[in-house]
């Protein structure tokens, strides 16, 4: 089975992934977790990473897919969790392209829904929780970076919802929602 996982950020997406992993034996790809494994890896296309984020540069699609394409080659009994990828139109497509030319498709994309004001009280809430207990907090984890955050996924990644709607695999779920009660509703959409 594979997977998209969409939301804004603080959504939730991350947390619902591990369990998948865990109980489903998935595997996870967050580009980002891709991109500081590849930088690091010491490949052909590690190399090409590791140069374009030592120039403060933007990673390329033509990279992020090639990073993609690289881990389903690999395989994965479970099937695999897209979080993070696909983020634009073009993008969704060069995903269905790849799936297709390795035999694969997308069974569900699963929306995790929720309110914006209701979002932002929550990471920043969760944030100064941490900060008190002293541990560690993303540096852009305040209100302001967390709308700027927001408008990005708006700008660039909310037209994923009406593209994977109209494909007809789109499952929203309530992603305000009490932790166990979001999992359940994952578990009822891939069921």
């Amino acid at each position: 089975m594979n997977i998209i996982l969409l939301g804004p950020p603080g959504a939730g997406k991350g947390t619902q992934a591990r369990h998948l992993v865990e109980t489903r034996g998935m595997v996870q790809l967050s580009t980002g977790d891709m991109l500081r494994e590849a930088k690091d890896s010491g490949t052909e296309m590690g190399n090409r990473v590791a140069e374009v984020m030592a120039k403060g540069e933007l990673v390329t699609d033509e990279i992020v897919i090639g990073l993609i394409r690289e881990k389903l080659e690999q395989g994965a009994e479970g099937g695999f969790i897209f979080d993070g990828f696909p983020r634009t139109l073009a993008q969704a497509d060069a995903l269905g392209e790849l799936l297709a030319e390795k035999g694969e498709h997308l069974d569900f994309v699963v929306e995790l829904q929720v309110d914006d004001e209701t979002l932002v009280q929550r990471i920043v809430n969760r944030a100064e929780e941490a900060r008190a207990a002293g541990q560690p907090v993303r540096a852009d984890d305040n209100e302001e970076s967390v709308r700027i955050r927001l408008m990005e996924y708006y700008k660039k990644t909310s037209p994923l919802i009406g593209y994977y709607h109209a494909k007809g695999g789109l499952r929203p779920v309530d992603g305000l929602a009490d932790i166990g009660d979001v999992t359940a509703s994952i578990e009822a959409v891939l069921a």
